[in-house]
């Protein structure tokens, strides 16, 4: 079996400066690519496919639907739909290597949900575009149980793996959820690398001490995903290291200053997981 790469890419969540500037940090800092919500504007999709090709960068495209990454409560069904196709529109003149997205409420029932998949799904195909859906709190995929009961009615689902989602909403570490994992595993497509922990989803810093069990369990799930992208002979793995603000920085209060750098973290998670995957797959094909 031909050894199993891995692909780290930079997200743009929070990032306030140009995308060419974007393309230049991520290339310096080793990263394979960018991953993003593509332009609405074909004007700035020129400039960030040219950036791309120039910097030899992949591109992974986010979908937001329902109004925001906290969708509105009301919108129904055929919204998050019609918002899941314009978007993949946009991001189809940028030739992702697939799309992520952050669909679906939290408050719908199973039928509704399994409707929104199936319909993302069919439309994704028409595009000849591989979708995977991100398990996002206040979305469809929240919690590791309703995920799971997802992936069995729609066994073509795949998943964007973001288990600092579940920890908060959980309130503990995935390590008591090893068994689900297991049996989702296999629908894993892309995995977020942020550290959540039993109160909140995102330590912060990954590097600190007392966040070292956090960070050790987060990478058992990992491997586990690892391994099952090897059986089924993935040649490549994708992980975004994407720590973010927007209150998951954490910040000092009456200042609101950082209490640490975002990119800096990112980078740190790129470093940490880079070794990681190489030392894990290694050991593997040795078995």
């Amino acid at each position: 079996m031909n050894g199993m790469k891995q692909q780290l890419f930079k997200t743009l969540w929070g990032y306030e400066k140009d995308f060419e500037t974007a393309c230049i940090e991520a290339k310096e800092a080793g990263f394979d690519g960018i991953e993003a919500q593509a332009p609405k504007n074909i004007k700035e999709t020129l400039v960030w496919k040219a950036c791309l090709e120039k910097y030899e960068l992949s591109y992974i495209a986010e979908i937001v639907t329902g109004g925001g990454y906290t969708p509105r409560r009301n919108a129904s069904v055929q919204e998050h739909l019609d918002d899941f196709q314009s978007a993949l529109e946009a991001s189809q003149r940028l030739s992702p290597l697939f799309v992520t997205c952050i669909g679906g409420c939290d408050a719908w029932s199973e039928e509704q949900s399994l409707l929104f998949f199936e319909s993302a799904l069919h439309v994704a195909q028409k595009a000849h575009c591989v979708v995977s859906f991100e398990t996002h709190r206040s979305r469809t995929l929240f919690n590791p149980w309703v995920t799971k009961r997802m992936v069995e009615k729609l066994p073509a689902l795949k998943l964007t793996l973001d288990l600092s989602h579940w920890c908060v909403v959980c309130e503990r570490r995935m390590d008591t959820e090893l068994e689900t994992m297991q049996a989702l595993s296999s629908h894993v497509h892309h995995i977020h690398a942020r550290v959540g922990y039993d109160q909140g989803p995102q330590v912060p810093h990954p590097a600190a001490p007392e966040y070292k069990e956090d960070v050790k369990v987060h990478q058992q799930c990992w491997e586990i995903v690892w391994k099952a992208q090897r059986l089924q002979g993935y040649q490549s793995t994708t992980m975004t290291p994407e720590f973010g603000p927007d209150g998951y920085l954490h910040t000092l209060p009456f200042t609101q200053a950082p209490v640490a750098d975002l990119w800096e973290i990112n980078c740190w998670m790129a470093v940490q997981e880079r070794q990681h995957f190489k030392t894990f797959i290694t050991t593997l094909e040795k078995q």
